[in-house]
């Protein structure tokens, strides 16, 4: 059970928190109870998904390139709930395959042959765990496959974003209400 209560979001009548629920909807199937967790802090949520939405919208990588990098951070910071919420996002909200997912959080970037995603998700990784070791040849191979230095700082703000939603799930012991991905 969450060490926070779960604000219901039928209570909620703020424009800008119930656009920020169709969006997410849109994307999920429904509002989701890290959305409730983090209701006890509206002004904060509001800002925090703001943040989130322009990284997801407006910068170089596709939707599906940063819900891998959302499954692989979240996999290895050993958030179950967030693994499951990017896999949903991955298969609900852009009709992915549901056992690439699976497999996705079993094996990890094993099984992935596109080579840009694969430089993203090593870069992702290396910033996740590593982030001081991060070197000229990291931020080049992303450059090579299309990223700018816009991708680029996009895609550490990613992790960055990523990791923080896993420390709040796993600190707060966010009740699970998403289908299960494989083992994490």
């Amino acid at each position: 059970m969450a060490r926070l209560p779960l604000i219901k979001a039928e209570d909620i009548d703020d424009p800008e928190i119930l656009g920020i629920f169709a969006w997410v909807t849109e994307m999920e199937g429904k509002v989701p109870n890290h959305f409730a967790i983090e209701l006890n802090f509206p002004e904060l949520m509001k800002s925090k998904l703001g943040f989130t939405k322009v990284l997801w919208e407006t910068g170089e990588l596709s939707m599906e390139e940063i819900q891998h990098v959302g499954i692989l951070v979240s996999k290895a910071n050993r958030c179950e709930y967030c693994t499951g919420a990017f896999c949903t996002i991955l298969v609900h909200g852009l009709g992915g395959d549901r056992v690439y997912a699976e497999q996705l959080v079993e094996s990890g970037s094993a099984q992935i042959s596109d080579q840009r995603l694969l430089a993203i998700i090593g870069f992702a990784e290396k910033v996740n765990e590593r982030a001081s070791q991060i070197d000229d040849d990291d931020i080049n191979i992303l450059k090579e496959h299309g990223l700018t230095n816009k991708g680029v700082i996009q895609l550490i703000h990613l992790v960055s974003d990523f990791a923080s939603y896993n420390r709040l799930n796993l600190a707060l012991d966010t009740d699970y209400d998403y289908a299960s991905f494989g083992n994490t």
